[in-house]
C-alpha cells in the first residue's frame, strides 16, 4: 500500500523538481524543453532507417520459419539445460526486438497457455533481457562518440550485455524449474 502510494506521487514530484530547480536557476524553462524536444528529434531521425531497417529483418525472420527451423535442430542441445526448444526463437529475438518478442511471447502463450512451463519461462525471459542489438545501436549512433574507439566501446557493452542476458536465462530456467517443482 505504501509503496503504490510512493509510485504513484514519483512522477508529479519528479515533475516540480525539475520545475522548482529551473526556476530557482533562473532558466527559461519552455525554451529549454523546445530546445531538448529539437535535439530528440534530431536523434530519431538519425535512428529511424535502422529502427525500419531491423523491423523489416525480423518480420522477415518471423514469416520465413527460419527461427523455428534453427530451433528444430538446436532442440537436443537446448534440452540439456532444461530450456523447450520452443523458447529458443523467443530467446534470441527478444535481442533485437522487444515488439517482435511480444509477438512470439503471445504466440507461445496461445500454444502452451500462461501458467504452462513454457508460459512462466517466457515470461521470464522478457523480464530479464534486453533488446542488446537495438540499445546498442540506437545509443551509439545517438552519442557519436568520436573520442573513444566505437568498435572498442561497443564490443565490450555487447560483450556485457550477452553475458547478462545469458545469466538472466539461466536464471530464468532455474525459477522456473524450482517453482513448478
Amino acid at each position: 500500500m505504501v509503496l503504490q502510494y510512493i509510485s504513484n506521487l514519483t512522477i508529479p514530484l519528479l515533475l516540480f523538481y525539475v520545475l522548482g530547480y529551473g526556476l530557482f536557476c533562473k532558466v527559461d524553462i519552455f525554451d529549454a524543453f523546445v530546445e531538448g524536444a529539437k535535439d530528440g528529434f534530431k536523434v530519431v531521425a538519425g535512428v529511424l532507417p535502422t529502427l525500419i531497417g531491423l523491423m523489416i529483418a525480423i518480420g522477415l525472420l518471423r514469416a520465413s520459419g527460419l527461427m523455428e527451423w534453427i530451433a528444430s535442430l538446436v532442440a537436443p542441445w537446448t534440452e540439456l539445460v532444461d530450456l523447450p526448444s520452443d523458447l529458443l526463437p523467443l530467446s534470441l529475438i527478444k535481442m533485437i526486438s522487444s515488439s517482435a518478442a511480444t509477438g512470439l511471447l503471445l504466440d507461445i502463450y496461445k500454444e502452451f497457455g500462461t501458467d504452462s512451463r513454457e508460459g512462466y519461462m517466457a515470461s521470464l525471459f522478457m523480464c530479464c533481457s534486453e533488446t542488446i542489438f537495438y540499445t546498442i545501436s540506437v545509443y551509439f549512433m545517438a552519442t557519436g562518440d568520436k573520442e573513444h574507439k566505437p568498435v572498442t566501446g561497443m564490443r565490450w557493452t555487447l560483450v556485457g550485455a550477452l553475458l547478462a542476458t545469458v545469466a538472466g536465462m539461466a536464471a530464468s530456467i532455474w525459477l522456473t524449474n524450482q517453482m513448478l517443482s
